[in-house]
């Protein structure tokens, strides 16, 4: 529950159609709707605000057409944090609507939960808190040795440490098929939440060391010194990255809506 109830959520969604493993992405149809659809679909079951922010004339009339706010950005920008500045900066300016922290919701993440989303924005019920983002706890089983799934460490107040894309941290004692039941690891999904000023501060930062090491922009504003809140989730995060992403989202389909 989000104590302060005068908080002006917006949760922004930044889609591309230039994608390099699979083009067109957010207008693939899951069922008898875009996926962008999807995405804005569930995310309206959270906020009372809602864009997605897009540098394709496709992608935005695609959601004018089912009656969702779209707004189009720059065909510039390097991450879906820096789209997101723009954004709320053009919707400050285009609705004269102050907005305090904006949700930034992965545009292929059809199955995005409104559980999610609200345990995200209860971060900033720390008024201490200016950047947010969710985790999950690694299960039995899983791989954690995977590059493309980013891995984080927390502090015992459960700021994030560091995000890699590499297992951390390194079980000295164990084998590495042993890892996982000898330490809790942490997943990252890749959901977050800022304070609009905190947005638009971290986006004039230039990239740093460890950022383009690991190719993950989090560990730039770690490296200037802001923390980043998180929470734990208990769901996965059921992205769409390829073609054989979009068929199994198809057969989950029935089962989730």
């Amino acid at each position: 529950m989000i104590k302060d109830p005068l908080l002006r959520f917006a949760g922004i969604i930044p889609a591309r159609y230039a994608s390099s493993r699979f083009p067109g992405k957010p207008l693939v149809l899951i069922g008898n709707k875009p996926m962008i659809q999807r995405v804005y679909e569930q995310a309206c079951k959270t906020l009372d605000i809602v864009y997605v922010a897009t540098d394709d004339k496709r992608i935005y009339e695609a959601v004018m057409a089912f009656g969702g706010n779209a707004i189009m950005t720059s065909p510039d920008h390097m991450s879906g944090t820096d789209r997101c500045s723009e954004a709320v900066t053009r919707i400050n300016n285009e609705t004269a609507k102050k907005i305090d922290i904006v949700v930034n919701i992965q545009g292929d993440e059809p199955f995005i939960r409104p559980e999610q989303i609200t345990l995200l924005m209860e971060c900033f019920n720390d008024e201490t808190v200016e950047l947010a983002t969710l985790v999950r706890e690694v299960g039995p089983g899983e791989d954690i040795f995977n590059p493309n799934q980013p891995k984080v460490i927390l502090n015992s107040v459960g700021d994030a440490i560091y995000f890699s894309r590499a297992a951390i941290p390194y079980v000295r004692d164990a084998e590495k098929s042993e890892w996982s039941k000898n330490h809790v690891f942490y997943k990252h999904p890749g959901l977050y939440a800022y304070k609009t000023e905190t947005l638009k501060k971290i986006t004039l930062l230039s990239r740093s060391s460890l950022e383009i090491a690991e190719s993950l922009e989090q560990n730039r504003w770690i490296e200037n010194g802001y923390r980043i809140r998180t929470a734990v989730t208990t769901w996965e995060s059921i992205g769409i990255d390829t073609p054989d992403d979009l068929e199994k989202a198809k057969k989950l389909l029935e089962h989730f809506f």
